[in-house]
């Protein structure tokens, strides 16, 4: 089931505590844009047909990946994008969007994604995995 840009918007600005959904919106985008960098095939289509479709865009155009970055290259990468962020606050940003992606993903789905990414991304997506 494909999330309204609104419902998906006040998903991350919830967790994401942000005071405006431009907020959470920056966020997305960012995120969103260095997920689609680490995924490929047709699960980032499968992710990108669940999400609203200016954010499925985002997703399914990015800039391509030399390597799949460890989760705290990620946050870095993250807090590199976003104008006056920090590692802990792009660790939080991080976490508001890949947890309402999970949401959307549901766990097979997520299951598919959290296998083409480097270990530990199932802490940032909210869904710890057993070891």
């Amino acid at each position: 089931m494909t999330l309204r840009r609104e419902a998906f918007l006040a998903h991350v600005t919830e967790r994401g505590k942000y005071d405006t959904p431009e907020e959470a919106e920056r966020a997305a985008r960012v995120v969103l844009a260095l997920l689609g960098a680490h995924l490929v095939g047709d699960v980032r289509a499968q992710l990108a047909a669940r999400l609203p479709e200016e954010f499925a865009l985002i997703l399914l155009n990015p800039l391509q990946s030399a390597e799949p970055l460890p989760p705290e290259r990620f946050v870095r990468a993250t807090a590199a994008w976003i104008e006056g962020a920090t590692e802990q606050t792009a660790a939080w940003d991080v976490s508001a969007v890949l947890s309402t992606v999970a949401d959307a993903a549901e766990e097979d789905l997520l299951g598919q994604i959290l296998i083409q990414l480097p270990a530990g991304y199932d802490l940032l997506f909210g869904r710890p995995q057993p070891t």
